[in-house]
């Protein structure tokens, strides 16, 4: 097990919130990303969180996770932790401690999906507000179609890097070289021909008015169920200005806790109501679902990229992982990857 953020650098980071107290640090599992702890100072507890950094993934971490949620605690929203504290030297940050558990795939329901719909509204009904400017564009944010191919593109010619040394190494080489590519080159292909029988141009951007304010990476794997029932929507790590039609498509298409398919076209809707032609943007979603399908499907090999791996090993202490399951891991990851390439409409 690694070794706990500094007591001094906790310390410091209690004192912004006028708390003195000794504290006890608790290692808690299940960071997908991050290192997560909980703090127990006096009658206080609080989420401590030790962000990855590294040069080949320069993303600020912190900086963007802290800001957005202060911009929406400042703003009255109160369906995520309340940021606290940050130490942007030791890339730590200290939040409201949620009490309650993880949210199970067949809880998700009608109530579960008005929650995620209003915290989405209410994040963006201030998206006017002159402190949302100073906001970061979400990671990866798109803003014409010819962008969002790109990105995913890059996510695909990235994969070309799997080390096919070891066995399942070497399945998920030729998965990505006989199905994901071949998958993609249709994908990429229709968009183009489909965009231009809808008459969308692939190089015009969005109207600022039409861009959103996206928790990104957003959907039921990034909930608590809080010991009041209520959701509480947590890792804005990637949040920012985005595109609606990819906040919709991620939304939809996330593998973990996936929205079932009846509520779909309920939270495309209600995403883009507000908008000012929801029709021109439902008809972009419809072009994108492919594309962000099978971005998810890169998603899921980051397993066997160097840094995802990395950035999985300082998440859970990987050094003490025994060998067998991160193996478990790989293969379960492979077999799903299939099978979602499978339901990838070209």
């Amino acid at each position: 097990m690694r070794e706990a953020p500094n007591t001094t650098d906790i310390a410091a980071l209690l004192a912004q919130a006028g708390i003195s107290a000794e504290c006890a640090v608790t290692h808690l599992p299940g960071g997908g990303n991050n290192r997560v702890y909980r703090i127990d100072a006096g009658e206080s507890r609080f989420l401590l969180k030790a962000y990855f950094h590294h040069a080949d993934d320069p993303r600020d971490r912190l900086g963007t996770e802290f800001s957005f949620s202060r911009f929406a605690w400042d703003h009255g929203l109160r369906c995520i932790p309340q940021p606290i504290a940050r130490d942007d030297r030791n890339h730590l940050g200290l939040y409201e401690f949620i009490r309650g558990r993880a949210l199970a795939a067949e809880e998700i329901g009608t109530g579960e999906v008005h929650q995620a719909i209003a915290f989405f509204e209410d994040l963006n009904r201030h998206k006017s507000a002159v402190d949302a400017q100073a906001l970061p564009h979400g990671s990866e944010a798109c803003f014409t179609l010819s962008e969002h191919l790109a990105c995913v593109s890059k996510r695909v010619d990235r994969l070309d890097q799997i080390d096919a040394a070891s066995p399942l190494g070497a399945q998920a080489a030729e998965i990505v070289r006989r199905q994901l590519h071949p998958t993609w080159q249709r994908v990429n292909e229709r968009v183009v021909r489909q965009a231009a029988a809808l008459g969308l141009a692939m190089n015009e951007p969005l109207s600022d008015n039409d861009r959103c304010l996206s928790p990104s990476d957003f959907g039921y794997h990034n909930t608590i169920r809080a010991d009041d029932g209520r959701l509480r929507f947590v890792d804005f790590e990637y949040a920012g200005w985005d595109d609606p039609a990819k906040t919709v498509c991620d939304f939809l298409c996330q593998p973990k806790l996936p929205l079932p398919p009846e509520f779909a076209e309920k939270f495309a809707q209600a995403a883009i109501s507000g908008l000012s032609d929801p029709q021109f943007h439902a008809r972009r979603i419809s072009l994108l679902l492919s594309v962000y399908r099978l971005k998810w499907c890169c998603i899921m090999l980051n397993e066997f990229l160097p840094v995802g791996r990395q950035r999985r090993s300082f998440a859970q202490d990987a050094g003490d992982q025994d060998i067998a399951e991160q193996e478990t891991r790989k293969q379960s990851q492979l077999e799903k990857v299939h099978r979602a390439l499978q339901r990838i409409e070209v």
